[in-house]
């Protein structure tokens, strides 16, 4: 998401705090660090946001931390400024070195305890482009255009404050399913609807030239978009395993098959399936710069529903495509098929990091009882071919590890991907507090959620609220679709 950089405030404040020089603030049970940017970075970061005037002057004396050497407490000899705030964003280093463990064949395990800063930063920002998916959706049930991208493939990631990663987007991806599948599929009420069947449900996108010698390969990234609503969708799901192909022993979910494969000549935007819409664009961009020469791998990311889509394309493309790196980074993703199609995966070279906070439901689901954690008993049980596991690895977070979040239960709010990304940007290792000095705005955790505490004055859902403007003739609503972002049917 777009933030401000730091910069004198010339609007009056959004957010009021009783403290400005002092360190912590008393809450209940428990005290609450105030580092450099919180509390004064509020109004200024969500001035991009609500659309608030500032002024910028970048601040040029911000250090680039150390993550293994900065695990203590924050200092509590420095004073806040409001005209001196640190970036909000860590400084990018060259990670060309590391190639193979981020991005190519080698496996991430000696990255991620401690977390490695670069691996973080990596995942961070493919985490926002499985956000940016959200953030683009029209859920607006009222707009013709309900179930597509507000903006064009052009405009997404400068309307989303997203190209400072250094990425071009080239295809959208839409979706649609011919099973009855819970609010997966948002379908708009209006009489002439831009579609009745599909729904945008991504985008393939390929790092540009700076970037990928920053990374030490050109990166095609897919990322998919998900669900924000908890695990009871995915009740219905259980028992109900497909096997991928008549030679295979690989069963996944028959839901998320039935999404990725589905199409009609009937539909305006799934004659073709969204496997073949992705496949057909990632051999292309594969093709065309191995003609040139380059290192190619394939990163893809999605968060809960988009995180099983994320593995059925991680194997379509393996088994399509001979020595690719191909490479699943999921928050709050769901189990997707059972024990072969797991060792399919692994035969297939694909790794997979499984980002999970411990409190949210929907990495448990499918198979609540019926899991990987049976393959004890597997001499006892026999095969386990109906019961789904989980793949890759996994970095586990805690909703407790943050002294900026609310105890207690909101398991909205441990699935949403902004709680996710914070946690990943205060995380140093299972032992370790939470980083004192994590860049990312804390107010971006009540985008879509209020699961901040009330002592920061941060609005709950604040993001579904500044979309909504007043038009000329002074009556609320939602602004109307400019011209270059209307959906756009894809060719036959």
């Amino acid at each position: 998401m777009a933030l401000a950089t730091s910069s004198p405030i010339t609007t009056k404040p959004l957010f009021r705090s009783n403290c400005t020089s002092r360190h912590t603030v008393k809450a209940t049970g428990a005290e609450l660090p105030l580092v450099e940017s919180p509390f004064p970075n509020f109004p200024l970061t969500l001035s991009n946001f609500l659309h608030l005037s500032t002024t910028a002057t970048p601040n040029q004396d911000d250090q680039h931390e150390r993550d293994r050497n900065t695990s203590g407490p924050a200092s509590t000899t420095s004073t806040v400024s409001l005209a001196r705030l640190k970036p909000l964003y860590s400084q990018k280093e060259d990670i060309s070195s590391l190639f193979p463990a981020i991005h190519g064949k080698a496996d991430w395990s000696s990255l991620l305890d401690p977390l490695h800063p670069g691996l973080r930063r990596e995942i961070i920002k493919y985490g926002e482009f499985a956000q940016a998916t959200y953030d683009a959706f029209d859920y607006n049930p009222f707009s013709e255009y309900c179930g597509s991208c507000l903006y064009s493939q052009s405009n997404l990631f400068s309307k989303l404050g997203l190209d400072r990663h250094g990425y071009n987007i080239t295809k959208y991806i839409y979706a649609m399913s011919h099973i009855d599948l819970p609010q997966w599929l948002e379908k708009s009420l209006h009489g002439e609807a831009w579609s009745r069947d599909s729904n945008w449900m991504g985008f393939v996108a390929v790092s540009g030239d700076e970037e990928s010698t920053r990374i030490g390969c050109r990166d095609i990234t897919v990322a998919w978009r998900g669900t924000v609503a908890p695990a009871e969708w995915y009740e219905d799901l259980q028992n109900q395993l497909k096997q991928l192909g008549p030679e295979s022993d690989a069963k996944v979910e028959q839901g998320f098959h039935c999404l990725y494969t589905s199409k009609s000549d009937s539909t305006r935007y799934n004659k073709s399936s969204a496997s073949e819409q992705v496949m057909t664009e990632v051999k292309r961009l594969v093709n065309y710069y191995r003609d040139k020469g380059e290192t190619v791998s394939l990163t893809i990311t999605g968060h809960s529903l988009g995180g099983a889509l994320a593995l059925l394309n991680a194997h379509e493309a393996a088994t399509a495509i001979p020595d690719l790196p191909v490479s699943v980074i999921s928050f709050g993703a769901p189990r997707v098929g059972n024990d072969a199609f797991r060792n399919e995966l692994d035969r297939l070279g694909v790794k997979a990091l499984r980002v999970v906070v411990k409190q949210d439901l929907v990495p448990k689901t499918p198979g609540i009882i019926f899991n990987e954690g049976l393959r004890r008993m597997e001499s006892m049980t026999g095969s386990l071919d109906w019961v789904y596991m989980h793949v890759g690895f996994e970095l586990s977070l805690d909703i407790k590890s943050s002294p900026y979040l609310k105890k207690g239960l909101d398991f909205s709010g441990f699935h949403s991907l902004e709680t996710y990304l914070h946690l990943v940007d205060g995380f140093i290792g299972p032992d370790s507090e939470f980083r004192s000095n994590a860049k990312r705005d804390l107010a971006l955790v009540n985008k879509s959620s209020g699961l901040l505490r009330d002592e920061l004055s941060v609005p709950v859902c604040w993001y579904n609220n500044k979309r909504i403007g007043d038009d000329r003739n002074s009556r609320w609503g939602r602004p109307n679709r400019e011209r270059e972002d209307m959906p756009v049917p894809l060719p036959c």
